[in-house]
């Protein structure tokens, strides 16, 4: 199996996409799904002992790559998820109004901490920023749910 290609977060371009500093010199193609790694690696210690037991690499935001450069890709946010926009208003008023006016898509943002804003350096560890590692994801599909290939956890 091919090395899984790794690289970092090269700009935050807007609060969905982000540059890459790998691109097609670098086995990058349009359509590839990488995971923006949080830099803390989580250390996991013993609460007896104090011996390191081990470290947990979280994901911040999975991303899809929509352009390819020589050195460099453009990729962006894509889940998306059902919000009740109606939620505030009493069921009387939901009952009237159309289906359409009710549940409306929001689309994942690069930050966690509140969604359509512009993404800035003050963020949270959640929020993605330059310099955060990002690592391919080989998808598997499995009973309609994609799953990270086992590779990706290693190293």
């Amino acid at each position: 199996m091919a090395e899984l290609i790794r690289g970092k977060v090269a700009q935050v371009l807007n609060a969905r996409e982000i540059a890459i500093n790998k691109g097609y010199d670098d086995g990058v193609t349009q359509g590839m799904y990488f995971d923006v790694m949080s830099l803390d690696s989580g250390e996991i210690r013993d609460p007896d002992t104090g011996k390191v037991l081990g470290s947990i690499k979280r994901t911040k935001v999975r991303v899809k790559v929509t352009e390819v450069h020589k050195k460099l890709a453009v990729a962006s946010t894509y889940e998306r998820a059902t919000v009740d926009s109606s939620f505030s208003l009493g069921p009387y008023a939901r009952s009237l109004m159309p289906a359409s006016w009710i549940n409306k898509y929001e689309i994942e943002t690069l930050r966690k901490s509140d969604l359509f804003f512009p993404v800035d350096s003050d963020g949270d560890d959640s929020d993605v920023k330059i310099g955060d590692p990002v690592v391919q994801v080989i998808e598997n599909i499995v009973e309609g749910s994609a799953t990270q290939n086992m590779n990706q956890l290693e190293g």
